[in-house]
C-alpha cells in the first residue's frame, strides 16, 4: 500500500462492497453507453478494476483523455450486476466519485494496443518496450524471471554456496567470442574488456580458498543473435566448487534445477535425478546433435553399408543416416514440405521412403533400395516413414538431427511435449581441426582437464595417441533440445596446462602472457575444481514456454544488437573521443 492509494487494481472483492477506495493506474479503456453512462477499466501492475459513473461532468472529463493516461480514482465499491468471470475483480466495480489526472497520455494513437502488443511488429515492441511491458502477459514473464532468479539464489545458498560478485571491467580474452572493449582514459591505447564470463575469476576464487562460489553473473559477448541467444549481454547461474569432481557438479545441478522447473515451468513434470549421461560422439550418432530433445523418441541409424554399391548418385560414397518414423500418417505432400523445411536448416538434401500397411517399401527413393535387407536392417514395421540423410559424416549427422526434430514434432505419438527432459552430454573432444585454420585447435574450453591428465597428453606427444581422440572432463547440460550451459573439471595444474596449450602451438611463455593471473596463482598450489554456468535467460525461456529469448528479457536488443528504445549504439562527441585518445576512421 502507498500513501496515494488504498488498494491496488487487483485487490478488491465482494467483501469490500460498501468501502470507499482510492485506486491508481492507467486508463485501459473507456466505454460509453447511451451517452449518460461510462465504464472505465483502470489497470495497474496487479490487475484491473472496472469504474462506473453517470456523472455528466466526470464523463466529459474522461472523454477528454487519451487511453493510457494515468489516474487516481476515488469511489465506492459495489457488486456488479453482470459478473466478469475472466477478471479477478469481476464481481465488483467502483462507482466513481472523482478522479485526478496524474499523467496525461498526449498521443491519440498508440503504437499498438497494449493487450495485443505481442501481435505487433517486433521493432515497434522494442522501440516502445515500456508500453509493451504494460501488457500483463508480457509483464508476467518478467515477474517469472524475478521469481526464478530468487529461487536459484535460495537453492544455491541452501547448497552451501556463497554469492560473490566478480569484476565487470577486466582484461580482453583471447578465446571465445568477440569482446566488448572499453577504452581506458588513464592509459592511452589500452582497453578494458567486459567479461564474456567470470571464468578466470571464479577459478581464482577456488585458488584463494573459497570452497563454493556462485553468482547470477552478467556476461557480455559481441555475437550474432538467434532464438536462444541475445546479442550483447546475458545472465548465467555461474558456479564453481573446490575439491570437486564432475559428479559433484552434477549432483548440485540435479538438486537445484528440477524443483524450480517443476514449480515455475509451463509443464509441471521435470526429469528426476540422475539425468541421463550421453557421450558427445554417441549423441551425434544417435540423435544427430549434441543438444538432443529427449522428449522425442526418434533416433538415427547408420545404413551406409546398405548403399556401398548403390547406383543412386547422392548416396554413392557417402555416409547415410536413416531416421525411421513409425505410425506415420503424413501424406506425400506433407512429407515433401517437411523435408524442404529440414533442408533449409540442415543445408543438405534429404530423401525418403515408406512402408505401406503390408510392409512393402514404396515412394521416394524406394526403387534404389534392396527391400529385404533394408527392412531387416531397420526392423521396419508397416506404416513407417524412413528419412534418409546422405553426406559427409558430420553433414549426415546434422541432417538426421534436424529430421528427428521436425518429424518428431509433426508426427503424433513421438513427442511428449509437456515435460522438461534434462541430460548431460559428456566426454567432449579436447581438440579439433579448425575449419578456417586447418590446424589443431581447442574444441571448447581450453581450461578443461584432459581425461587421463598429463599422461594422456604425453602419449599423444610421443605419437602413441591421436590428439583428436583425447576427450576432456567437459560437459553440457541440455533441456528439451536447448543447451543451458557448458562446464568442466578445470585444468588446475600449470604443467598440464602448458602441455595442453603446446598442442595448439602455444608455449609456456604464451600461457604466462595470456593468462598471467591464473598461471601464477596455480603455481602457488590450486585445488582440483569444477563448475558450470546454466544460462538464466534460456532457463526462463523454457519455463515460460516461448520460442525467443527476447520475450523474457526486460529491455532486449534486436537481432542487430541495437537498442531501439534508447537508440544505442550511438555516436559520441569529438570531445569524448579526444579524452579517450581515440579516432574514428570512416568506412569506405
Amino acid at each position: 500500500m502507498t500513501q496515494n492509494r488504498t488498494h491496488t487494481c487487483g485487490a478488491l472483492r465482494l467483501a469490500d462492497v460498501g468501502a470507499r477506495v482510492r485506486l491508481c493506474g492507467w486508463m485501459e479503456n473507456l466505454r460509453l453507453v447511451g451517452g449518460n453512462l461510462a465504464f472505465v477499466v483502470l489497470r495497474d501492475f496487479y490487475g484491473a478494476t472496472q469504474l462506473v459513473t453517470e456523472d455528466p461532468a466526470l464523463i466529459a472529463a474522461l472523454r477528454a483523455l487519451n487511453k493510457e493516461s494515468t489516474l487516481a480514482a476515488e469511489g465506492t465499491v459495489r457488486a456488479r450486476s453482470s459478473r466478469n468471470p475472466k477478471q479477478a475483480t469481476g464481481d465488483i466495480e467502483v462507482v466513481l466519485d472523482s478522479f485526478e489526472l496524474l499523467g496525461r497520455c498526449r498521443y491519440n494513437e498508440l503504437p499498438f494496443e497494449i493487450n495485443r502488443s505481442r501481435e505487433a511488429d517486433e521493432s515497434a515492441r522494442l522501440k516502445y518496450r515500456y508500453l509493451d511491458l504494460r501488457n500483463p502477459a508480457v509483464r508476467d514473464r518478467i515477474v517469472l524471471r524475478c521469481q526464478v532468479v530468487a529461487a536459484l539464489r535460495r537453492a544455491m545458498t541452501e547448497q552451501g554456496f556463497l554469492e560473490i560478485t566478480t569484476p565487470i571491467l577486466t582484461v580482453s580474452s583471447p578465446e571465445g567470442a568477440r569482446d566488448y572493449l572499453v577504452p581506458a582514459r588513464k592509459h592511452p591505447g589500452k582497453f578494458y574488456a567486459l567479461p564474456q564470463a567470470p571464468q578466470q575469476f571464479k577459478q581464482l576464487l577456488m585458488t584463494a580458498g573459497f570452497d563454493r562460489y556462485f553468482q547470477i553473473a552478467p556476461c557480455f559477448r559481441d555475437e550474432d543473435a538467434r532464438g536462444d541467444r541475445s546479442p550483447g549481454e546475458f545472465y548465467q547461474l555461474d558456479m564453481e566448487m573446490a575439491f570437486a569432481s564432475q559428479e559433484d557438479v552434477f549432483a548440485v545441478i540435479e538438486a537445484v534445477l528440477p524443483p524450480i522447473f517443476a514449480e515455475y515451468g509451463t509443464y509441471s513434470v521435470a526429469s528426476e535425478p540422475p539425468f541421463r549421461r550421453i557421450a558427445y560422439r554417441d549423441a551425434l550418432e544417435t540423435y544427430g546433435t549434441d543438444k538432443p530433445d529427449l522428449r522425442i523418441d526418434l533416433t538415427a541409424r547408420d545404413v551406409t553399408e546398405l548403399f556401398a554399391e548403390t547406383e543412386f548418385a547422392p548416396f554413392r560414397g557417402q555416409t547415410v543416416k536413416a531416421v525411421p518414423v513409425s505410425g506415420c500418417a503424413l501424406t506425400r505432400k506433407q512429407i515433401e514440405k517437411l523435408l524442404a523445411d529440414c533442408e533449409v536448416v540442415a543445408g543438405s538434401r534429404l530423401y525418403w521412403c515408406k512402408t505401406d500397411a503390408q510392409g512393402h517399401i514404396a515412394g521416394g527413393v524406394a526403387k534404389f533400395l534392396e527391400p529385404q535387407a533394408f527392412t531387416a536392417a531397420l526392423d521396419l514395421k508397416p506404416d513407417t516413414l524412413v528419412v534418409l540423410c546422405p553426406g559427409k559424416l558430420s553433414q549426415a549427422q546434422k541432417a538426421a538431427g534436424v529430421a528427428i526434430k521436425q518429424f518428431g514434432a509433426a508426427c503424433p505419438g513421438h513427442m511428449d511435449r509437456e515435460r522438461y527432459e534434462f541430460c548431460w552430454i559428456v566426454d567432449f573432444p579436447m581438440y579439433e581441426i579448425g575449419e578456417e585454420s586447418g590446424k589443431l585447435e581447442f574444441c571448447h574450453n581450453p581450461f578443461s582437464m584432459p581425461k587421463g591428465g598429463l599422461e594422456t597428453l604425453l602419449k599423444a606427444e610421443r605419437g602413441e595417441l591421436d590428439p583428436l581422440s583425447i576427450t576432456a572432463d567437459q560437459y553440457d547440460i541440455v533441456c528439451n533440445g536447448v543447451e543451458l550451459s557448458s562446464g568442466a573439471v578445470r585444468n588446475h595444474d600449470p604443467e598440464i596446462m602448458v602441455k595442453a596449450f603446446e598442442f595448439v602451438g602455444l608455449g609456456e611463455a604464451d600461457v604466462r602472457a595470456k593468462f598471467p593471473a591464473m598461471y601464477n596463482a596455480f603455481c602457488y598450489g590450486a585445488p582440483p575444481h569444477a563448475g558450470v554456468a546454466p544460462g538464466v535467460d534460456r532457463m526462463v525461456m523454457l519455463l515460460a514456454g516461448v520460442d525467443t529469448i527476447r520475450e523474457v528479457i526486460p529491455f532486449p536488443m534486436n537481432k542487430n544488437a541495437q537498442d531501439l528504445m534508447m537508440d544505442a549504439p550511438s555516436a559520441v562527441t569529438q570531445a569524448q573521443l579526444d579524452e579517450l585518445h581515440l579516432r574514428v576512421t570512416a568506412e569506405d
